[in-house]
């Protein structure tokens, strides 16, 4: 497969210091585009939507389409490994996905593996790929063992993430089976990703923040390097990006420990520390605060110009510090990108 270098988001991955940044966005394709709004209304539920390959690359290629992105990133959602895995998936409007049977409560081998949602996935990778320009990266991406596991057992999202907690403290053989067979799904997945067509992938550990330190060690930490390891192995030039959001201070030993290719950063996380504390090579992603775009004007353009000259001589892609906000304005997008691109003065 062909890497396409000659695109500034690859080469940023590859350690070159590119001016002005490569700029993409989390969750840019998504509800605050009018044209993904009317693709939704016409097909109905989101999970639809992931597993209509047409549809999924249409969504994918849109903010590239409309504006200019560096990569683009598959629309999909970090929940298909658990419904691969065999639990039953669902999105219910206003109350978030719903996973069942919970495995609080059930045991992981009473699941029957659902291998074909993947397949869909890789599908959408194909078609994607193809549309896109060669200097236009493609971003695969699966949720991390741990975030993973927190839907797995509670079968929903949780703000403090307890019933997972509580089972890796209370029953950890069974905490640590489930999330050695997450890794497996999830290297499988994104090996897929990486065959149909993705050029990096990222791995996104949305709930990272709420683990003490050596819970962290445990359950970030150690799967996501084994996930890195065995990636490495089978696709040594795909670059992996780590975002291990709320971790704070413990981005250090997740840069030094897992092996991932770059750090994405979210909005906490003070700008003079990451330049201190993380290696001048690693190439970091972010982190602009969504709720700075969502405001625009002054507030963004200050919080731009920090983010920018923070990090200027280093690898760096601008991103938000977490998903875009669904009511951030078109406007305030489009004067994000023309402040990066040197074109707002």
């Amino acid at each position: 497969m062909t890497k396409h270098l000659n695109g500034r988001f690859l080469r940023t991955l590859a350690g070159e210091a590119t001016t002005p940044p490569p700029v993409w966005l989390m969750r840019q394709a998504g509800r605050y585009l009018p044209e993904y709004r009317e693709l939704r209304r016409q097909k109905g539920s989101f999970l639809a939507l992931c597993y209509d390959p047409d549809a999924a690359c249409e969504i994918t290629l849109q903010p590239v389409r409309r504006f200019g992105m560096d990569a683009a990133i598959l629309f999909s959602d970090i929940l298909i490994v658990p419904h691969a895995m065999g639990q039953d998936l669902s999105f219910t409007e206003g109350e978030g996905p719903r996973l069942t049977p919970l495995l609080e409560t059930t045991n992981l081998d009473s699941l029957s593996p659902q291998p074909q949602h993947l397949e869909t996935i890789y599908e959408t990778v194909r078609k994607a790929r193809a549309a896109l320009a060669p200097d236009k990266a493609l971003i695969g991406f699966a949720g991390s063992p741990w975030t993973v596991a927190t839907y797995m057992v509670a079968g929903q999202g949780s703000k403090d993430q307890a019933p997972a907690r509580l089972m890796a403290y209370r029953d950890s053989a069974r905490f640590q089976a489930l999330i050695d067979a997450i890794i497996t799904t999830t290297v499988t997945y994104l090996s897929g990703q990486i065959k149909a067509g993705a050029n990096a992938v990222q791995l996104f550990d949305s709930w990272s923040g709420s683990l003490a330190p050596d819970e962290f060690e445990r359950w970030v930490i150690a799967p996501t390097a084994a996930i890195v390891q065995q990636l490495m192995a089978l696709h040594p030039e795909t670059p992996i990006i780590g975002f291990p959001k709320g971790a704070g201070e413990k981005l250090a030993a997740y840069a030094a420990e897992t092996g991932v290719d770059a750090l994405g950063l979210d909005e906490a996380i003070d700008l003079n520390w990451a330049t201190r504390a993380l290696p001048p090579s690693l190439p970091l992603q972010g982190n602009l605060d969504p709720m700075a775009l969502l405001a625009g004007g002054e507030a963004l353009r200050r919080a731009v110009t920090r983010i920018t000259h923070a990090f200027e001589g280093r690898p760096h892609i601008f991103n938000l510090g977490h998903g875009i906000d669904r009511h951030t304005p078109i406007a305030h997008v489009e004067a994000l990108l023309l402040q990066i691109r040197g074109a707002a003065e």
